[in-house]
């Protein structure tokens, strides 16, 4: 597994050009919702399944998440299947769970596949 792999790279420079997205994305809608007065939050714990199979893939999963405007890393099941996340407004379950797997976990873990 050589750092330096072009793939690998070219993947970690798409990573970050997602997060920067949902950074830009996420704080807009933090911005709304905290200058809204009749914007009604729905603030919530989920649990997101993880794929991941290595500490730093899930540690980095975490980090991007807490990075997020809107979205915190609360804590790592003792198995390292789950990822509870607390989020301000949860559109529901279903969605948070899939966003987070379908913007970040799924770019991580093709990283750790290369």
């Amino acid at each position: 597994m050589a750092l330096l792999n072009p793939l690998r790279l070219a993947l970690l420079g798409q990573l970050f050009v997602v997060f920067i997205i949902a950074l830009i994305q996420s704080a807009w809608r933090v911005a709304i919702a905290a200058l809204s007065p009749l914007e009604s939050l729905k603030p919530a714990v989920v649990a997101v399944p993880l794929d991941l199979r290595t500490d730093l893939g899930i540690a980095t999963l975490a980090n991007l998440v807490s990075l997020t405007p809107g979205t915190t890393s609360l804590h790592v099941s003792d198995d390292r299947k789950t990822l509870y996340v607390h989020v301000l407004d949860n559109p529901g379950v279903e969605a948070v769970a899939q966003d987070i797997k379908g913007t970040f976990e799924g770019l991580i873990r093709r990283i750790e596949d290369v």
